[in-house]
């Protein structure tokens, strides 16, 4: 996304400011265009990728003092779920914007991202010049192989997404439009969209109870499955809703709950298939 520092509140303009600041550092000069190829040797390196500073603040919470800040980051970094509750919020500001940009833009390619994708993270404080600069009066580099890393890692090992990359690309299989949908209603749910996952949520449901009907032979697919279709028309309503306003914290529940099922179907069947 374009470089600069962004407002953001919370609820409405009387929410708690954060500012979210973007800065392109180490980028190469733009390239000339060419109409015609430009030669390359054969040993020819690619040219270095430029790298996208995002540095989240959170202006509504000032330090009385560099003593104050100092204790809060030393709190921060001692307890695990604090961190992680920094951390989730940076990307969710994050996330919000590039959701932004690619409505802006019209362009459905721009993708969402997590903490796991940085190459560096920090969590630290400094004045209100610094960080309007992406600088920290001190800071701490985080290391994001943490828990929820561990837990991700290992899911996905569970998955072995090579070996469906690769049958997937040798045409031994493919991605069930099921598959595409669920991880958008999981995308929208994560970052807030209640509306959005709702509506994902459907054609998803619609589209796994066609799909993946007598997958496999397994009493937990068939179970899971049973309980989606018996819950068809809790979605249906949910979307409904979500076509006229905001779901409530119920509804968010169910659509929660819901999505959690299908994921499991999901990933069962890839481990259940090998």
């Amino acid at each position: 996304m374009p470089d600069g520092r962004y407002l953001a509140r919370s609820g409405d303009t009387e929410g708690p400011q954060r500012v979210l600041v973007v800065e392109t550092v180490g980028a190469p000069p733009p390239a000339r265009r060419r109409r015609r190829g430009k030669e390359a040797g054969p040993a020819a390196e690619p040219a270095p990728l430029p790298l996208t500073r995002a540095t989240a603040v959170r202006a509504h919470e000032p330090f009385e003092s560099a003593e104050e800040a100092g204790r809060w980051l030393d709190q921060a970094l001692a307890a695990d779920e604090r961190l992680e509750a920094l951390l989730a919020e940076g990307i969710e500001l994050l996330n919000l914007a590039l959701h932004a940009q690619a409505a802006a833009a019209a362009d459905p390619r721009t993708a969402e991202t997590g903490a796991e994708r940085a190459v560096v993270v920090r969590v630290g404080f400094g004045s209100g010049e610094q960080v309007a600069a992406g600088r920290f009066t001190e800071a701490r580099r985080i290391d994001t192989g943490g828990s929820q890393r561990s837990r991700r890692r290992q899911r996905e090992e569970e998955l072995r997404p090579q070996e469906r990359i690769a049958a997937v690309l040798g045409g031994r299989d493919r991605v069930d439009a099921c598959e595409t949908l669920l991880l958008r209603a999981r995308a929208d749910l994560d970052a807030g969209r209640r509306r959005e996952a709702a509506l994902q949520l459907r054609v998803a449901l619609e589209a796994m109870l066609v799909e993946l009907a007598g997958a496999l032979a397994d009493p937990g697919h068939e179970e899971d499955m049973a309980t989606l279709e018996s819950r068809r028309a809790e979605v249906g309503e949910a979307a409904n809703i979500a076509l006229r306003g905001d779901l409530d914290d119920e509804r968010e529940r169910g659509v929660r709950e819901l999505i959690e099922i299908a994921e499991r179907v999901l990933r069962r069947r890839r481990v259940l298939r090998g």
